[in-house]
């Protein structure tokens, strides 16, 4: 019997989820296909560097081991000595280039080369030109002396001791990284010498385990014997395999084989599946993922065809997850989301896609937050080629890629993910409490050690350079840049909350090493990091001393409305409104949302479910009279999107289908779970009834959701055409708790929220900077967006000379109750009514 997933044809094996773990030397075997095994040849070709490795993980810290200096503010930070094992390192490289003439030629016993006599720095080149990779050399710029952070907030000059030692430790890892590893580029091109690298002569096989006794390859190539391809072990705890082409010169490893390492560990004979494997599947009837050998041949894989666009000034997000991303109730694919949901992107007036849930996880409820095979795209979805045609497809359209990438953390799982991958609890995370969230109820990654970040940094370039991802939002760096991990904590903006013990140093050096790789590699990159702490210069550049973000989520505006949506409308403040949704740090950009994925999910509220509650399924079509809840719910739905775009920051979000009021819940396939006290908790008989995306509801004009989904549409398309959210000039003329409006420029624009539950005026004044004609652009009210059309959106108002609000002249406008309406300074005939809807075709 043969299967087939996600292109990947191997052959069925017996189950092994509940039987134990053969010895080292046993033979995986299955009746169904048998193999003749080739007399083991195979030698390794030289040995590869790795960090030495440190069993005590909490000792292996780069940064923490001046604990005096981060919680002293005043400290000097040139007291701080480097870690034990840089320096062991540092001489080590100093010893073999000092003989590296004598033993030019000969078999190298250092752990530096891979072939006699090479430097590590030529060793990358002649790695690269190996596996047939052409990588133009580019190189990262210089760290800056750090110290423009003290002119843009003056504030941290109390922290300098801290701030200072910080960058101290970021720039002495840049000095090593340039003397070890020849620099910062190549470092971080770990995957063209760790996991499988194909030369014309065969294929080569590293692995860092420094924990594991033996190590073997095994899988469908070789009947998953372990006798028949032993590994060797360098110093360094790197284990290798070359394995030569076979006599016609077709590859060892065909193309879509299973495979994994097989390791005599401290914890027992273990088999995992690589840590840099480049795609894992999961076989029917089987738990457990296995590697899969990923190499097809040149003629079908996928070349892309189109540039990736330009940077957007302005980012409009468009926060989607694949596998629900169906109408009907099914995993989604790579191929489906290219040709259905893109062009909905596109039309919707969104310039940018983020996807969640790429990188490999078995647990699929996860939404793709605990990852098992951090270099693999999700096999449940598609191929990796179908992967690359649907990033091809985005930039084809204009739409720029950031990929939700999670290295805040790992699944646990040992079977198929990094945990224990050694037999050791220390070799990727730290060990013993410090290395467990336990919360996420996950491993957390020692950003000391060496070879972590190593695999990090590669692992960052590796989506940027061979899928061609734009950039990325970061996901739970709070978790990461402090020891709390923002558990229990409550962030009060004091800066002694972010420049002490807690803080984790190693940590945020990372960040900084990441943000500068993709900045000095990729200029146009973008990088969000979700942070709900406040850290200051967190969207700083490196260079002057911040942690190098292009944009923080700002998260507190989504827990603000939640707030809000709890209460009356008569207990609501409009400036409190206003003061959340612009109380972020000067000239650090914000990418800013109403409500979060995880607001979607069974047992939350969306904002719709906030708003509108079970009336959502009964009195949403357009032939039926509403009820007041649900009247109140459309209106109420829009404004607050709408003044979250305009006021939140410079970049918006929105998770897919919450555009036009998705009325079901997320809930992921489950069966019933039988706890060990005997309690059950219903599953839903692993229905994905509900782990879909209802696009269907929000395209039916019979429905009132098709309103909300246009107005969504008219929202994205002002923005593209009047670039108000990064608009230089923003001007809040009103928040008048009374009448409850809310007035403000944005750029020639003026934004007028009439929040009153009942009142409605007439003849309302409004300040404004610019004079002479406005015309409406945007008018919440229209019966398009399923509004009582109260407005003329063909009026046109003319400004009154007279300071108004503190603004230099005037209008007089028709504020109807719980409406939104936004007016456009015009010149002449220019006609700005209702442009944004007819921007682009209905059909992409």
């Amino acid at each position: 019997m043969v299967y087939t997933i996600s292109g990947v044809r191997f052959p069925h094996l017996a189950s092994i989820k509940n039987s134990s773990l053969p010895s080292f030397n046993d033979d995986r075997r299955t009746n169904a296909v048998s193999f003749s095994l080739r007399k083991d040849t195979r030698s390794s070709s030289g040995k590869i560097f790795a960090r030495k490795p440190s069993y005590d993980s909490e000792s292996s810290s780069i940064a923490t081991t001046a604990s005096e200096n981060l919680g002293s503010h005043q400290s000097d930070s040139s007291s701080a000595e480097p870690q034990e094992t840089v320096s062991e390192v540092t001489q080590v490289h100093d010893d073999v280039d000092a003989h590296k003439a004598e033993t030019e030629g000969q078999e190298q016993t250092s752990a530096l080369s891979t072939s006699g006599g090479q430097s590590y720095k030529e060793n990358i080149a002649s790695m690269s030109e190996s596996v047939e990779q052409k990588v133009v050399q580019r190189k990262i710029p210089p760290p800056g002396d750090g110290k423009k952070i003290y002119d843009i907030d003056p504030m941290l000059k109390s922290y300098d001791g801290h701030l200072d030692y910080r960058y101290g430790q970021y720039i002495k890892l840049r000095d090593e990284i340039d003397k070890n590893e020849g620099g910062l580029e190549a470092f971080s091109r770990g995957y063209e010498i760790f996991g499988f690298t194909r030369s014309d002569t065969g294929i080569t096989y590293r692995e860092w385990a420094p924990g594991a006794k033996a190590a073997s390859l095994i899988g469908d190539f070789n009947n998953w014997n372990s006798k028949a391809d032993v590994m060797t072990r360098n110093e360094y705890g790197v284990w290798e395999i070359f394995m030569p082409n076979d006599a016609d010169g077709s590859p060892a490893i065909p193309h879509g084989s299973r495979v994994k390492i097989r390791m005599d560990t401290p914890s027992g004979i273990k088999d995992s599946i690589p840590a840099w494997i480049k795609y894992s599947v999961q076989a029917p009837g089987e738990i457990p993922y296995d590697g899969v050998y990923y190499d097809p041949a040149e003629e079908d894989k996928y070349v892309f065809k189109h540039p990736r666009p330009r940077k957007p000034t302005s980012l409009r997000i468009y926060e989607s997850h694949v596998g629900m991303s169906s109408t009907e109730p099914m995993i989604n694919t790579y191929a489906n989301f290219r040709d259905d949901v893109l062009p909905r992107i596109k039309k919707l007036g969104y310039n940018a896609v983020q996807i969640m849930a790429i990188q490999e996880h078995s647990y699929y409820a996860s939404f793709g937050y605990h990852v098992t095979n951090f270099f693999a795209p999700s096999s449940r979805f598609g191929t990796p080629d179908d992967l690359k045609s649907l990033i091809d497809k985005a930039h084809e359209l204009g739409l720029v890629v950031l990929m939700d990438i999670v290295h805040s953390h790992a699944s646990k799982n040992t079977l198929d993910g990094l945990n224990m991958f050694d037999g050791t609890d220390g070799q990727y995370f730290h060990s013993g409490e410090r290395g467990y969230h336990w919360m996420w109820d996950s491993r957390l990654f020692n950003y000391g050690s060496w070879e972590v970040l190593r695999y990090l940094l590669s692992n960052a370039r590796w989506w940027l350079e061979e899928y061609k991802f734009d950039g990325f939002r970061f996901d739970g760096v709070t978790s990461m840049m402090y020891t709390h991990h923002g558990l229990q904590v409550e962030f009060t903006g004091n800066y002694n909350e972010y420049f002490g013990y807690s803080t984790d140093v190693d940590a945020v050096v990372y960040l900084m090493l990441v943000n500068d790789m993709i900045h000095g590699l990729y200029p146009e990159g973008i990088v969000v990091g979700e942070d709900v702490s406040g850290m200051p210069a967190f969207c700083v550049p490196v260079e002057d001393g911040g942690v190098g973000f292009d944009y923080r989520l700002h998260m507190a505006v989504a827990d603000k409305w939640i707030e809000l949506l709890k209460k009356r409308d008569e207990d609501w403040q409009v400036g409190d409104i206003v003061f959340t949704l612009t109380n972020r740090r000067w000239g650090e950009k914000c990418v800013v949302y109403a409500e979060s994925h995880d607001q979607a999910l069974v047992g939350d509220k969306t904002i719709a479910f906030w708003l509108m509650d079970k009336d959502m399924y009964d009195f949403m079509a357009v032939d039926k009279q509403a009820t007041p809840r649900v009247d109140r719910g459309i209106a109420l739905h829009k404004m607050i999107r709408l003044i979250t775009m305009g006021l939140g920051g410079e970049g918006y979000l929105n998770f897919m289908g919450n555009e036009f009021g998705h009325p079901e819940w997320i809930d992921f396939p489950r069966t019933d779970q039988h706890l060990p006290d005997g309690r059950v908790i219903p599953g839903n008989n692993g229905s994905y009834d509900k782990c879909r995306r209802r696009f269907d509801l929000g395209d039916a004009e019979y429905l009132r959701y098709h309103g909300l989904q246009e107005f969504d549409r008219a929202m994205q398309h002002l923005e593209e055409k009047y670039g108000f959210m990064t608009s230089e000039h923003q001007y809040i003329s009103r928040k008048d708790e009374g009448d409850r409006v809310i007035v403000f420029e944005k750029g020639s624009l003026v934004f007028v929220f009439n929040f009153h539950w009942t009142n409605s005026y007439s003849d309302y004044r409004i300040g404004c900077s610019v004079p002479g004609k406005y015309k409406i652009v945007l008018d919440s009210d229209d019966s398009l967006f399923s509004g009582f059309t109260r407005l003329d959106d063909s009026a046109e108002f003319f400004t009154s000379d007279g300071k108004y609000d503190d603004r230099p002249c005037s209008l007089m406008v028709y504020a109807p109750c719980r409406t939104a309406v936004v007016y456009a300074a015009v010149d002449g005939d220019e006609d700005s009514s209702l442009v944004p809807i007819s921007l682009v075709p209905d059909d992409v």
